[in-house]
């Protein structure tokens, strides 16, 4: 990250002004390191969502069997359409997980200019 360094002389004698001078670094916002952290954070996070999910959709398959062997006259259970939601949660979430990895190696690429 760069950084802008400014000088400040005290208000001090002018025998001892010379010889201390303060040094304070201002940070600047760099759009680089911004988007790079952003798509960093967004493919952790759709991962580990995704990973949620599908312990999700697991459980509310396993409910829909249970349920489908306690009362075998239900033809559609309740669990069916939780489970469709959590899949359908999933695959979005893995979508963008694997949208921001691609757009984070394809920025890298660009920056090394291959």
């Amino acid at each position: 990250m760069k950084t802008h360094k400014v000088t400040h002389q005290s208000f001090l004698p002018s025998n001892t002004r010379n010889k201390l001078v303060l040094r304070r670094t201002r940070k600047r916002f760099n759009p680089k390191v911004f988007i790079d952290g952003t798509i960093g954070t967004t493919a952790i996070a759709s991962l580990l969502l995704t990973g949620f999910l599908g312990i999700g959709a697991m459980a509310c398959w396993g409910l829909e069997i249970i349920e489908t062997n306690a009362n075998p006259n239900i033809i559609i259970s309740g669990w069916q359409q939780q489970k469709s939601i959590c899949l359908g949660a999933m695959l979005v979430s893995f979508s963008a997980f694997l949208g921001s990895s691609l757009v984070g190696a394809s920025l890298s690429i660009q920056r090394d200019k291959f």
